[in-house]
């Protein structure tokens, strides 16, 4: 799709979410679980995929990827190793504003890269203060320069929360970003929140299966595991990501894709989250991390800390490169 045409479906879905983008703000669709996203997913753009029936063959736009299950290299060493050897960049900026410019252009680009090499991108986000960094991706000339038609979206954690609870990311991303964007609503893949912590986890790990063996989502040669085209990251001030957690024992699990916790030590305290193997199996990962109350973290994940405990955060690596975003707050102890 040109740029011209991109930018006449949003002028004609301005203000707000009306016309084009009123069906990707709809609660009846957005709400749906995902076993009814994946079987929605029958457009000319997405393979029909259900949980429920035998694999089918497929004709898609998508390029095929290296797609298969066998038993994950060691997983542990795999990620020692990338944590070592993983390409590893340091943005730095004044201001948060700066960060929110380039993280979208980081974004965008990274989009048309994959686009081009698979027709699709897979992006993983998380909640707190990301979603407000990435608001430049909705506004000019960014929101045009990407086809969101491509775009599937995933969550690196989630509370397992209803989805219109003011404590979901995904209601924190849908309401700042992916209201505002044409992304086809069975591309986004919410969790079920009509079950436990550990059913959601294990229901979102079959939907990631499901996706890998239909060529949606890469596989990892390294590990085995996922392979995420781009994962947009956050910190907490105690140096942890997703929901994985200063001195927890999920830091280390090995084998899941993804599994639960229900005694998060910030509420609320039943989430779901990725594990490190499939975290640090992305091609891409953005550590964006804004706000002085996060430099201390920051100095012991990048600086010449001695501290003898690892934070979760000095455990990220990616497959392909790993890129720290950060303001003059977050980096003012490096």
């Amino acid at each position: 799709m040109t740029v011209g045409a991109r930018s006449a479906i949003f002028s004609a879905s301005k203000p707000g979410c009306a016309v084009r983008m009123a069906s990707i703000c709809s609660p009846t669709r957005l709400s749906l679980s995902l076993r009814t996203t994946l079987s929605s997913l029958r457009t000319s753009r997405a393979p029909g995929i259900s949980l429920r029936s035998s694999p089918i063959s497929l004709s898609l736009s998508i390029k095929p990827v290296r797609s298969n299950f066998k038993n994950p290299v060691s997983a542990s060493s795999a990620s020692a190793d990338m944590a070592g050897q993983c390409q590893k960049k340091v943005e730095k900026f004044q201001t948060e504003e700066e960060v929110a410019v380039r993280l979208a252009k980081y974004t965008a680009d990274l989009s048309a890269k994959f686009e081009k090499e698979r027709g699709a991108f897979t992006v993983v986000l998380s909640g707190g203060s990301l979603i407000y960094t990435l608001r430049k991706l909705a506004e000019e000339p960014y929101m045009y320069m990407v086809e969101w038609e491509k775009w599937h979206v995933f969550w690196v954690d989630e509370r397992v929360v209803k989805r219109d609870h003011a404590d979901s990311n995904y209601k924190l991303a849908l309401e700042g970003l992916l209201c505002k964007v044409p992304i086809p609503p069975g591309q986004v893949y919410a969790i079920n929140d009509t079950l436990s912590a550990e059913g959601a986890a294990e229901d979102y790990e079959t939907c990631l299966k499901h996706l890998v063996e239909r060529n949606v989502i890469a596989t990892s040669k390294a590990t085995g595991f996922p392979k995420f085209d781009l994962m947009l990251l956050g910190m907490g001030p105690d140096g942890h990501l997703a929901s994985l957690f200063p001195g927890h024992p999920l830091c280390n699990e090995k084998t899941k894709w993804v599994t639960h916790i229900t005694d998060s030590p910030k509420p609320p305290p039943e989430r779901i989250t990725y594990t490190f193997p499939v975290i640090n199996s992305a091609a891409y990962n953005a550590m964006v991390v804004t706000g002085d109350d996060k430099a201390d973290a920051v100095q012991r994940a990048l600086g010449n800390s001695q501290h003898p405990d690892t934070l979760p955060v000095q455990s990220l690596a990616a497959e392909d490169e790993l890129t720290w975003f950060l303001d003059q707050g977050a980096a003012s102890k490096l």
